[in-house]
């Protein structure tokens, strides 16, 4: 059976992963990214292609964006040939993508003016994880779109949590949580360094605390990887945890948060990408942290 009311943009590696398993479920998806190559594969298996972000939607439909920030939705939705006005009245735009909470206020603004529905559905986890359907997926938005595209995000995570109709608070706790997770990279790498100078093992390190005292999936595989230093391929490229921590200081700001831990993170980005560390997962800030402690890493 297929499900032509259904599309996706945006085929990154989370993207691709997250349309492969949905064009697993509703054969006949259309596809659509910036890149035309990208849905090769995707039209391989039975996607659909279509020739812009409006031709991707059907009127009463739902479009599901997985974009890399805020300017790339917006050029989606309100470009030319953008998605805006194109799901009409009834029409749900589910956005997957990391962005401002200011960021889905105005465009759910501009859906109501259409009578379409704006949800947001930022996710937690890796390309591998959005392979294997172990995504956590936050949900925020009108009561009634929300039924009815719970079950089209169920299969493709381990667990929904809804956050109620105000769609910032998906955003917020999107920011929050990666904010948390790059602060733990920070801890285990300063940790890790100075146990280093005092003879402990780096890979021990990282398996004792992830077996005992933080004894959870980020400490336990970030601790690895930092701990043999593995920062290629990129999860998640270095350049995205910057522009991802620039949204968390922005969103503090707006309601008067202060949250001094975020300038430390985004400067050892900024540090990492004038040493050229764009490309590299953002767990290599730690280099940073073992160059400030004398470490020579100028050729990694």
């Amino acid at each position: 059976m297929t499900s032509p009311s259904i599309g996706f943009i945006g085929l990154g590696a989370m993207g691709l992963a997250m349309a492969q398993n949905l064009l697993q479920d509703h054969p006949g998806i259309k596809v659509w990214n910036r890149s035309p190559q990208k849905t090769e594969t995707l039209i391989q298996h039975g996607a659909q292609m279509a020739l812009s972000p409006a031709d991707c939607a059907t009127p009463g439909g739902i479009v599901i964006t997985m974009v890399s920030d805020d300017q790339a939705l917006h050029d989606v939705c309100m470009g030319g040939n953008g998605l805006m006005g194109a799901l009409g009245p009834g029409g749900i735009h589910i956005s997957c993508s990391t962005v401002a909470p200011s960021t889905l206020t105005t465009l759910a603004e501009q859906h109501a003016k259409h009578g379409e529905h704006l949800i947001a559905a930022p996710v937690f986890g890796r390309p591998d994880a959005a392979a294997a359907r172990k995504l956590w997926i936050l949900l925020a938005g009108a009561r009634e779109a929300t039924a009815r595209v719970i079950p089209i995000l169920a299969p493709l995570g381990q667990g929904i949590h809804e956050l109620g109709e105000q769609i910032e608070a998906a955003a917020a706790m999107k920011l929050a949580g990666n904010f948390m997770i790059l602060s733990a990279v920070e801890s285990l790498g300063e940790s890790m360094m100075m146990a280093q100078r005092y003879g402990v093992d780096r890979e021990g390190f990282a398996e004792f605390f992830g077996r005992t005292l933080f004894a959870g999936p980020i400490y336990q595989n970030y601790g690895k990887q930092i701990a043999t230093r593995r920062y290629h391929p990129a999860g998640f490229k270095l350049a995205l945890g910057l522009k991802d921590m620039r949204l968390v200081s922005q969103a503090a700001g707006a309601v008067q948060v202060p949250m001094p831990l975020v300038d430390i993170l985004r400067n050892r980005l900024i540090e990492s990408m004038a040493k050229q560390r764009q490309e590299h997962d953002w767990t290599a800030l730690e280099l940073s942290i073992a160059e400030a402690a004398g470490e020579d890493f100028t050729n990694n």
